[in-house]
Protein backbone atom coordinates (compact mmCIF):
# COMPACT_ATOMS: atom_id res chain seq x y z
CA UNK A 1 0.00 0.00 0.00
CA UNK A 2 1.30 3.46 -0.88
CA UNK A 3 0.91 6.14 1.75
CA UNK A 4 0.61 9.99 0.84
CA UNK A 5 2.74 12.25 2.18
CA UNK A 6 0.37 13.56 4.78
CA UNK A 7 0.00 10.01 6.50
CA UNK A 8 3.34 8.48 6.01
CA UNK A 9 4.50 11.67 8.23
CA UNK A 10 2.11 11.29 10.97
CA UNK A 11 1.89 7.27 10.99
CA UNK A 12 3.57 6.59 14.48
CA UNK A 13 1.60 9.49 15.70
CA UNK A 14 -1.51 8.12 13.92
CA UNK A 15 -1.00 4.78 15.77
CA UNK A 16 -0.49 6.07 18.90
CA UNK A 17 -3.80 8.22 19.05
CA UNK A 18 -5.92 5.44 17.22
CA UNK A 19 -4.07 3.03 20.32
CA UNK A 20 -4.93 5.81 23.32
CA UNK A 21 -8.28 6.07 21.97
CA UNK A 22 -9.27 2.56 22.14
CA UNK A 23 -7.95 2.31 25.48
CA UNK A 24 -10.13 5.07 26.61
CA UNK A 25 -12.92 3.88 25.24
CA UNK A 26 -12.15 0.23 27.09
CA UNK A 27 -11.55 1.25 30.21
CA UNK A 28 -14.57 2.54 31.60
CA UNK A 29 -16.84 -0.59 30.51
CA UNK A 30 -14.23 -3.22 32.06
CA UNK A 31 -15.40 -4.37 35.46
CA UNK A 32 -14.27 -2.34 38.23
CA UNK A 33 -12.16 -5.23 39.91
CA UNK A 34 -11.09 -6.75 36.57
CA UNK A 35 -7.18 -6.36 35.82
CA UNK A 36 -6.60 -3.23 33.21
CA UNK A 37 -3.26 -5.12 32.38
CA UNK A 38 -4.63 -6.07 29.26
CA UNK A 39 -4.89 -2.62 27.95
CA UNK A 40 -1.10 -1.89 29.54
CA UNK A 41 -0.47 -4.75 27.03
CA UNK A 42 -2.53 -2.61 24.21
CA UNK A 43 -0.27 0.50 25.12
CA UNK A 44 2.64 -1.47 24.61
CA UNK A 45 1.90 -2.88 20.93
CA UNK A 46 0.93 0.19 19.79
CA UNK A 47 4.42 1.58 20.95
CA UNK A 48 6.51 -0.81 19.37
CA UNK A 49 4.46 -0.64 16.33
CA UNK A 50 4.96 3.34 16.47
CA UNK A 51 8.90 2.78 16.69
CA UNK A 52 8.26 0.36 13.69
CA UNK A 53 6.39 2.65 11.91
CA UNK A 54 9.18 5.37 12.24
CA UNK A 55 11.84 3.27 10.91
CA UNK A 56 10.07 2.50 8.32
CA UNK A 57 10.12 6.90 7.66
CA UNK A 58 13.70 6.67 7.23
CA UNK A 59 13.83 4.75 4.31
CA UNK A 60 12.00 7.45 2.15
CA UNK A 61 14.33 10.26 3.10
CA UNK A 62 12.77 13.48 3.90
CA UNK A 63 9.12 13.71 3.66
CA UNK A 64 7.25 17.53 3.95
CA UNK A 65 3.97 17.07 4.58
CA UNK A 66 1.10 19.76 5.79
CA UNK A 67 2.21 22.02 3.55
CA UNK A 68 5.77 22.69 4.93
CA UNK A 69 4.73 22.26 8.79
CA UNK A 70 5.91 18.58 9.13
CA UNK A 71 9.20 17.39 8.08
CA UNK A 72 10.13 14.17 8.71
CA UNK A 73 14.26 13.03 8.54
CA UNK A 74 17.01 11.45 9.92
CA UNK A 75 16.87 13.90 12.78
CA UNK A 76 13.14 13.38 13.70
CA UNK A 77 13.46 9.66 13.35
CA UNK A 78 16.44 9.54 15.84
CA UNK A 79 14.09 11.52 18.51
CA UNK A 80 11.17 9.28 17.27
CA UNK A 81 12.76 5.99 18.30
CA UNK A 82 13.91 7.57 21.16
CA UNK A 83 10.96 8.47 22.35
CA UNK A 84 9.03 4.88 21.94
CA UNK A 85 12.07 3.33 23.71
CA UNK A 86 11.73 5.63 26.50
CA UNK A 87 7.97 5.02 26.71
CA UNK A 88 7.90 0.97 25.89
CA UNK A 89 11.03 0.81 29.28
CA UNK A 90 8.03 2.80 31.11
CA UNK A 91 5.08 1.45 30.04
CA UNK A 92 7.35 -2.55 31.09
CA UNK A 93 8.16 -1.10 34.15
CA UNK A 94 4.86 0.12 35.49
CA UNK A 95 2.26 -2.55 34.30
CA UNK A 96 2.06 -3.94 37.10
CA UNK A 97 2.59 -0.37 39.23
CA UNK A 98 -0.81 -0.42 39.95
CA UNK A 99 -1.38 -3.96 41.35
CA UNK A 100 -1.29 -2.39 45.12
CA UNK A 101 -4.07 -0.37 44.24
CA UNK A 102 -6.03 -2.33 42.27
CA UNK A 103 -5.79 -4.78 45.68
CA UNK A 104 -7.77 -2.31 47.70
CA UNK A 105 -10.92 -3.08 45.62
CA UNK A 106 -10.86 -0.21 42.83
CA UNK A 107 -8.83 -0.63 39.15
CA UNK A 108 -6.93 2.52 40.30
CA UNK A 109 -7.64 3.73 36.68
CA UNK A 110 -4.84 2.50 35.48
CA UNK A 111 -6.53 2.22 31.77
CA UNK A 112 -6.11 6.03 32.52
CA UNK A 113 -2.89 5.84 33.17
CA UNK A 114 -1.70 3.97 29.87
CA UNK A 115 -3.69 6.13 27.45
CA UNK A 116 -2.33 9.46 28.88
CA UNK A 117 1.31 7.84 28.64
CA UNK A 118 0.35 7.40 24.68
CA UNK A 119 -1.55 10.70 23.96
CA UNK A 120 1.91 12.50 25.73
CA UNK A 121 4.08 10.42 23.59
CA UNK A 122 2.16 11.69 20.49
CA UNK A 123 2.97 15.21 21.70
CA UNK A 124 6.59 14.41 21.68
CA UNK A 125 6.71 13.12 18.80
CA UNK A 126 4.98 15.93 17.04
CA UNK A 127 7.26 18.54 18.52
CA UNK A 128 10.39 16.83 17.32
CA UNK A 129 9.36 16.33 13.42
CA UNK A 130 7.35 19.81 13.31
CA UNK A 131 9.50 22.87 11.48
CA UNK A 132 6.03 25.13 12.13
CA UNK A 133 6.53 27.20 15.54
CA UNK A 134 2.52 26.68 16.05
CA UNK A 135 3.18 23.05 15.25
CA UNK A 136 5.24 22.94 18.26
CA UNK A 137 3.27 24.55 20.22
CA UNK A 138 0.33 22.00 19.66
CA UNK A 139 2.57 19.07 20.13
CA UNK A 140 4.20 20.87 22.91
CA UNK A 141 0.80 21.29 24.73
CA UNK A 142 -0.65 17.70 23.93
CA UNK A 143 2.69 16.30 25.99
CA UNK A 144 2.25 19.32 29.36
CA UNK A 145 -1.40 18.29 29.27
CA UNK A 146 -0.45 14.55 29.70
CA UNK A 147 2.33 14.83 32.15
CA UNK A 148 0.31 17.49 34.09
CA UNK A 149 -2.21 14.87 35.15
CA UNK A 150 0.39 11.83 35.17
CA UNK A 151 1.98 13.81 37.87
CA UNK A 152 -0.70 13.91 40.20
CA UNK A 153 -1.90 10.61 39.27
CA UNK A 154 -1.52 8.70 42.54
CA UNK A 155 -4.93 10.08 43.99
CA UNK A 156 -5.32 10.43 47.60
CA UNK A 157 -1.81 11.48 48.03
CA UNK A 158 -1.46 15.43 49.15
CA UNK A 159 2.40 15.38 47.34
CA UNK A 160 1.04 13.91 44.45
CA UNK A 161 -2.10 16.86 44.42
CA UNK A 162 0.45 19.52 44.91
CA UNK A 163 3.04 18.26 42.22
CA UNK A 164 0.33 18.69 39.99
CA UNK A 165 -0.92 21.63 40.53
CA UNK A 166 2.76 23.71 40.44
CA UNK A 167 3.66 22.06 37.18
CA UNK A 168 0.42 22.85 36.05
CA UNK A 169 0.51 26.53 36.73
CA UNK A 170 4.17 27.50 36.40
CA UNK A 171 4.24 25.31 33.20
CA UNK A 172 1.54 27.59 31.75
CA UNK A 173 3.21 30.60 33.02
CA UNK A 174 6.38 29.32 31.39
CA UNK A 175 3.77 28.40 28.13
CA UNK A 176 2.94 31.71 27.73
CA UNK A 177 6.00 33.08 27.23
CA UNK A 178 7.00 30.72 24.54
CA UNK A 179 3.35 31.89 22.78
CA UNK A 180 5.18 35.82 22.97
CA UNK A 181 8.14 34.31 21.54
CA UNK A 182 6.00 32.91 18.52
CA UNK A 183 4.52 36.30 18.29
CA UNK A 184 7.91 38.35 18.46
CA UNK A 185 9.05 35.88 15.55
CA UNK A 186 6.80 36.87 13.47
CA UNK A 187 6.49 40.21 13.83
CA UNK A 188 10.71 40.39 13.14
CA UNK A 189 10.08 38.34 10.42
CA UNK A 190 6.56 38.00 9.02
CA UNK A 191 6.56 34.49 9.52
CA UNK A 192 6.52 31.51 12.24
CA UNK A 193 8.30 28.94 9.78
CA UNK A 194 11.67 27.74 11.28
CA UNK A 195 12.97 28.25 7.60
CA UNK A 196 11.43 31.27 7.01
CA UNK A 197 12.42 32.45 10.04
CA UNK A 198 16.30 31.56 9.07
CA UNK A 199 15.57 33.13 5.76
CA UNK A 200 14.71 36.51 7.33
CA UNK A 201 17.21 36.91 9.79
CA UNK A 202 19.88 35.43 7.31
CA UNK A 203 19.22 38.65 4.98
CA UNK A 204 18.60 41.29 7.58
CA UNK A 205 21.82 40.46 9.86
CA UNK A 206 20.33 41.48 13.82
CA UNK A 207 17.44 41.31 15.10
CA UNK A 208 16.73 43.10 18.16
CA UNK A 209 12.97 41.90 18.10
CA UNK A 210 13.90 38.58 16.64
CA UNK A 211 16.71 38.38 19.76
CA UNK A 212 13.93 38.74 22.40
CA UNK A 213 11.74 36.53 20.58
CA UNK A 214 14.52 33.95 20.84
CA UNK A 215 14.94 35.13 24.40
CA UNK A 216 11.52 34.51 25.43
CA UNK A 217 11.04 31.41 23.50
CA UNK A 218 14.31 29.77 25.47
CA UNK A 219 12.57 30.88 28.93
CA UNK A 220 9.56 28.81 27.73
CA UNK A 221 11.56 25.38 26.53
CA UNK A 222 14.21 26.12 29.54
CA UNK A 223 11.48 25.06 31.91
CA UNK A 224 10.68 22.34 29.91
CA UNK A 225 14.08 20.76 30.46
CA UNK A 226 14.54 21.86 33.79
CA UNK A 227 17.36 24.52 32.90
CA UNK A 228 18.27 26.85 35.64
CA UNK A 229 17.24 29.56 35.90
CA UNK A 230 14.05 28.05 35.56
CA UNK A 231 14.24 24.71 37.08
CA UNK A 232 12.58 25.45 40.50
CA UNK A 233 9.68 23.65 39.73
CA UNK A 234 11.39 20.18 39.70
CA UNK A 235 12.50 19.08 43.15
CA UNK A 236 8.96 18.94 44.33
CA UNK A 237 7.24 18.05 41.07
CA UNK A 238 9.86 15.02 40.75
CA UNK A 239 8.94 14.34 44.72
CA UNK A 240 5.22 14.02 44.38
CA UNK A 241 4.77 12.32 41.09
CA UNK A 242 5.01 8.05 41.12
CA UNK A 243 8.22 7.06 40.32
CA UNK A 244 7.51 5.59 36.72
CA UNK A 245 6.08 8.76 35.59
CA UNK A 246 8.92 10.71 36.73
CA UNK A 247 11.71 8.31 35.02
CA UNK A 248 9.11 9.19 31.69
CA UNK A 249 9.08 13.11 32.34
CA UNK A 250 12.86 13.25 32.99
CA UNK A 251 13.76 11.46 29.76
CA UNK A 252 10.90 11.88 26.82
CA UNK A 253 9.39 15.05 27.35
CA UNK A 254 13.45 16.69 27.65
CA UNK A 255 14.42 14.45 24.38
CA UNK A 256 11.23 16.16 22.34
CA UNK A 257 12.20 19.90 23.74
CA UNK A 258 16.18 19.92 23.21
CA UNK A 259 15.10 18.49 19.54
CA UNK A 260 13.14 21.58 19.25
CA UNK A 261 15.35 23.50 21.10
CA UNK A 262 17.91 22.06 18.85
CA UNK A 263 16.23 23.13 15.49
CA UNK A 264 15.16 26.36 16.51
CA UNK A 265 18.35 27.61 17.62
CA UNK A 266 20.89 26.20 14.92
CA UNK A 267 18.55 26.70 12.05
CA UNK A 268 15.77 29.34 12.86
CA UNK A 269 18.18 31.56 14.79
CA UNK A 270 21.47 30.29 13.42
CA UNK A 271 22.51 33.63 11.88
CA UNK A 272 22.49 34.75 15.96
CA UNK A 273 24.89 31.65 16.99
CA UNK A 274 27.41 34.18 18.33
CA UNK A 275 24.96 35.72 20.49
CA UNK A 276 22.70 32.92 21.78
CA UNK A 277 25.05 30.69 22.16
CA UNK A 278 26.32 33.45 25.33
CA UNK A 279 22.92 32.91 26.87
CA UNK A 280 22.96 29.27 26.83
CA UNK A 281 26.66 29.01 28.03
CA UNK A 282 25.30 30.60 31.37
CA UNK A 283 22.42 28.70 31.02
CA UNK A 284 24.94 25.55 31.07
CA UNK A 285 27.35 26.94 33.55
CA UNK A 286 24.06 27.37 36.36
CA UNK A 287 22.06 24.26 35.70
CA UNK A 288 25.39 22.37 36.30
CA UNK A 289 26.17 24.36 39.60
CA UNK A 290 22.43 25.02 41.30
CA UNK A 291 21.88 21.23 40.16
CA UNK A 292 24.44 19.57 41.39
CA UNK A 293 24.84 21.59 44.63
CA UNK A 294 21.43 21.23 45.56
CA UNK A 295 21.38 17.40 45.14
CA UNK A 296 24.13 17.38 47.72
CA UNK A 297 21.76 18.53 50.26
CA UNK A 298 18.81 16.35 49.81
CA UNK A 299 18.08 13.02 52.19
CA UNK A 300 14.88 12.44 49.92
CA UNK A 301 16.28 10.11 46.47
CA UNK A 302 13.58 11.33 44.24
CA UNK A 303 14.65 15.04 45.09
CA UNK A 304 18.21 13.90 44.75
CA UNK A 305 17.41 12.71 41.15
CA UNK A 306 15.63 15.80 40.58
CA UNK A 307 18.29 18.20 41.03
CA UNK A 308 20.82 15.54 39.39
CA UNK A 309 18.18 15.91 36.27
CA UNK A 310 18.81 19.61 36.37
CA UNK A 311 22.57 19.27 36.47
CA UNK A 312 22.37 16.63 33.34
CA UNK A 313 20.44 18.97 31.28
CA UNK A 314 23.51 21.71 31.83
CA UNK A 315 26.05 18.93 30.34
CA UNK A 316 23.42 18.65 27.63
CA UNK A 317 23.62 22.33 26.97
CA UNK A 318 26.86 22.49 27.02
CA UNK A 319 26.83 20.78 23.56
CA UNK A 320 25.11 24.07 21.92
CA UNK A 321 28.10 26.36 22.41
CA UNK A 322 29.54 24.36 20.08
CA UNK A 323 29.88 24.46 15.92
CA UNK A 324 26.78 23.60 14.25
CA UNK A 325 27.09 19.63 13.30
CA UNK A 326 29.45 18.52 16.35
CA UNK A 327 27.27 20.51 18.71
CA UNK A 328 24.32 18.78 17.52
CA UNK A 329 25.73 15.60 17.17
CA UNK A 330 26.80 15.74 20.86
CA UNK A 331 23.48 16.57 22.28
CA UNK A 332 21.79 13.76 20.13
CA UNK A 333 24.17 11.49 21.86
CA UNK A 334 23.63 12.91 25.02
CA UNK A 335 20.31 12.87 25.37
CA UNK A 336 19.76 8.88 24.39
CA UNK A 337 22.40 8.18 26.60
CA UNK A 338 21.16 9.71 29.92
CA UNK A 339 17.49 8.93 28.51
CA UNK A 340 18.64 5.61 28.64
CA UNK A 341 20.36 5.46 32.19
CA UNK A 342 17.98 7.77 33.78
CA UNK A 343 14.39 6.01 32.86
CA UNK A 344 16.35 2.69 33.80
CA UNK A 345 17.17 4.56 37.31
CA UNK A 346 13.51 5.30 38.03
CA UNK A 347 12.78 2.00 37.22
CA UNK A 348 15.03 0.22 39.56
CA UNK A 349 13.56 3.00 42.09
CA UNK A 350 10.13 1.86 41.18
CA UNK A 351 10.79 -1.88 42.12
CA UNK A 352 12.44 -0.66 45.13
CA UNK A 353 9.71 1.39 46.13
CA UNK A 354 6.38 0.25 44.86
CA UNK A 355 2.97 2.40 44.68
CA UNK A 356 3.40 3.37 47.86
CA UNK A 357 6.70 4.53 48.09
CA UNK A 358 7.64 3.89 51.79
CA UNK A 359 11.32 3.41 50.17
CA UNK A 360 12.31 7.49 50.42
CA UNK A 361 15.03 8.80 51.72
CA UNK A 362 19.10 7.50 52.02
CA UNK A 363 18.76 5.60 55.33
CA UNK A 364 15.25 3.25 53.94
CA UNK A 365 17.78 2.30 51.09
CA UNK A 366 19.82 0.90 54.13
CA UNK A 367 21.07 -2.11 52.61
CA UNK A 368 19.05 -2.66 49.90
CA UNK A 369 22.27 -3.93 47.84
CA UNK A 370 22.20 -6.58 50.43
CA UNK A 371 18.88 -7.94 50.53
CA UNK A 372 18.11 -7.37 46.78
CA UNK A 373 21.39 -7.51 44.80
CA UNK A 374 20.25 -8.07 41.08
CA UNK A 375 17.90 -4.44 41.86
CA UNK A 376 21.08 -2.89 43.57
CA UNK A 377 23.88 -3.65 40.68
CA UNK A 378 21.57 -2.46 38.33
CA UNK A 379 20.69 1.13 40.33
CA UNK A 380 24.38 1.01 40.89
CA UNK A 381 25.53 0.58 37.47
CA UNK A 382 22.92 3.58 36.52
CA UNK A 383 24.14 5.75 39.46
CA UNK A 384 27.70 5.18 37.80
CA UNK A 385 26.53 6.12 34.55
CA UNK A 386 25.15 9.20 35.77
CA UNK A 387 28.61 10.15 37.31
CA UNK A 388 30.33 9.44 34.24
CA UNK A 389 32.20 6.63 34.90
CA UNK A 390 34.33 5.11 31.68
CA UNK A 391 32.43 2.24 29.71
CA UNK A 392 28.94 3.42 30.32
CA UNK A 393 26.75 5.85 28.31
CA UNK A 394 26.90 8.46 30.70
CA UNK A 395 30.31 8.99 30.31
CA UNK A 396 30.77 8.95 26.45
CA UNK A 397 27.79 11.20 26.84
CA UNK A 398 29.84 13.65 28.80
CA UNK A 399 32.55 13.00 26.64
CA UNK A 400 31.61 14.10 23.28
CA UNK A 401 29.37 17.08 24.82
CA UNK A 402 32.32 18.80 26.47
CA UNK A 403 34.88 18.03 23.50
CA UNK A 404 31.99 19.68 21.54
CA UNK A 405 32.23 22.82 23.81
CA UNK A 406 36.20 22.68 23.78
CA UNK A 407 35.93 22.78 20.02
CA UNK A 408 33.66 25.48 20.01
CA UNK A 409 36.48 27.86 22.22
CA UNK A 410 34.38 27.18 25.45
CA UNK A 411 37.09 25.74 27.29
CA UNK A 412 36.18 26.91 30.46
CA UNK A 413 32.67 25.63 30.42
CA UNK A 414 33.98 22.28 29.71
CA UNK A 415 36.14 23.29 32.68
CA UNK A 416 33.08 24.00 34.84
CA UNK A 417 31.50 20.74 34.06
CA UNK A 418 33.99 18.50 34.79
CA UNK A 419 34.12 19.98 38.41
CA UNK A 420 31.19 19.54 38.37
CA UNK A 421 30.98 15.88 37.56
CA UNK A 422 33.78 15.46 40.52
CA UNK A 423 30.95 17.37 42.74
CA UNK A 424 27.87 15.19 41.91
CA UNK A 425 29.90 11.76 43.07
CA UNK A 426 29.46 12.69 46.10
CA UNK A 427 25.79 12.42 46.38
CA UNK A 428 25.77 9.42 43.93
CA UNK A 429 28.56 7.31 45.90
CA UNK A 430 26.65 8.47 49.47
CA UNK A 431 23.37 6.54 47.89
CA UNK A 432 25.99 3.36 46.79
CA UNK A 433 27.17 3.78 50.60
CA UNK A 434 23.66 3.53 51.84
CA UNK A 435 22.88 0.69 49.66
CA UNK A 436 25.60 -1.56 50.40
CA UNK A 437 25.81 -0.68 54.11
CA UNK A 438 23.81 -3.68 56.71
CA UNK A 439 21.14 -2.58 57.92
CA UNK A 440 21.35 -2.15 61.94
CA UNK A 441 18.31 -3.12 64.03
CA UNK A 442 19.55 -0.11 66.76
CA UNK A 443 18.76 2.26 64.27
CA UNK A 444 14.97 1.65 64.48
CA UNK A 445 14.26 1.67 60.82
CA UNK A 446 12.22 -1.43 59.19
CA UNK A 447 14.00 -3.19 56.22
CA UNK A 448 12.84 -2.01 52.89
CA UNK A 449 9.93 -4.33 52.02
CA UNK A 450 10.30 -5.32 48.26
CA UNK A 451 7.56 -6.54 45.64
CA UNK A 452 7.96 -9.27 43.26
CA UNK A 453 9.91 -8.01 40.17
CA UNK A 454 7.81 -9.26 37.33
CA UNK A 455 9.03 -10.59 33.74
CA UNK A 456 7.71 -7.18 32.02
CA UNK A 457 9.25 -4.67 34.84
CA UNK A 458 12.62 -7.11 34.87
CA UNK A 459 13.00 -6.71 30.58
CA UNK A 460 12.37 -2.82 31.21
CA UNK A 461 15.62 -2.55 33.44
CA UNK A 462 17.49 -5.10 31.41
CA UNK A 463 17.03 -2.95 28.18
CA UNK A 464 18.18 -0.16 29.99
CA UNK A 465 21.17 -1.26 31.18
CA UNK A 466 22.00 -3.02 27.62
CA UNK A 467 21.46 0.28 25.97
CA UNK A 468 23.58 2.23 28.91
CA UNK A 469 26.72 -0.40 28.21
CA UNK A 470 26.38 -0.58 24.53
CA UNK A 471 26.22 3.39 24.09
CA UNK A 472 29.74 3.03 26.53
CA UNK A 473 31.43 0.52 24.84
CA UNK A 474 30.60 0.54 21.19
CA UNK A 475 28.99 3.96 20.79
CA UNK A 476 29.95 3.98 17.03
CA UNK A 477 26.69 2.96 15.70
CA UNK A 478 24.85 5.21 17.80
CA UNK A 479 27.08 7.92 16.51
CA UNK A 480 26.57 7.87 13.09
CA UNK A 481 22.99 7.81 13.96
CA UNK A 482 23.74 11.30 15.40
CA UNK A 483 26.15 12.85 12.68
CA UNK A 484 23.53 11.97 10.26
CA UNK A 485 20.77 13.38 12.23
CA UNK A 486 23.09 16.56 12.15
CA UNK A 487 23.66 16.16 8.70
CA UNK A 488 19.64 16.17 8.20
CA UNK A 489 18.98 19.13 10.58
CA UNK A 490 21.75 21.52 8.73
CA UNK A 491 20.13 20.64 5.21
CA UNK A 492 16.99 21.38 6.48
CA UNK A 493 15.70 25.03 4.71
CA UNK A 494 17.12 22.88 1.75
CA UNK A 495 15.05 19.55 1.88
CA UNK A 496 12.13 21.99 2.99
CA UNK A 497 9.09 22.93 0.49
CA UNK A 498 9.86 26.84 -0.12
CA UNK A 499 8.16 28.62 2.66
CA UNK A 500 6.61 31.98 2.36
CA UNK A 501 8.91 34.87 1.71
CA UNK A 502 9.34 36.93 4.72
CA UNK A 503 7.87 40.37 4.94
CA UNK A 504 9.67 43.19 6.21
Amino acid sequence: MVLNANTLALLPEGILTVAGVIVMMLEPVLPLKTSRKPLGWLAILATIAAGAASWYQLGFGTTVAFSGTIQVDAFSVFFHLLIAAVVLITLLGSLDYFDGWSSEGNSGHAGEYFALVLFGAVGMMLMTCSVELLMVFIGLEISSISTYILAGFRKGKAAGAEASIKYFLLGSFATAFFLYGIALSFGATGSTSIAAIAAAIGTTGFSPMAFLALGMILIGLGFKVSAAPFQVWTPDVYQGAPSPVVGLMSTAPKAAVFAVLLRITFIGFGAMHARWSVLLWIMAALSMTIGNLGALKQKNVKRMLAYSSIAHAGYLLAAFTAFPEAGISAACFYTAAYSAMNVGAFAVVTQITGYTEHTRTLEDYTGVALRRPWLGGLLTFFLLSLIGIPFTGGFFGKFYAFSAAIGGGHVWLAVIGLVNSGVACFYYLRLLVAMYARHSEAAGNEPTRFTKVTVPAAFAMAGSAVATLLLGILPGHTLTLTNDSAKALIATPIAMEAPAVARK
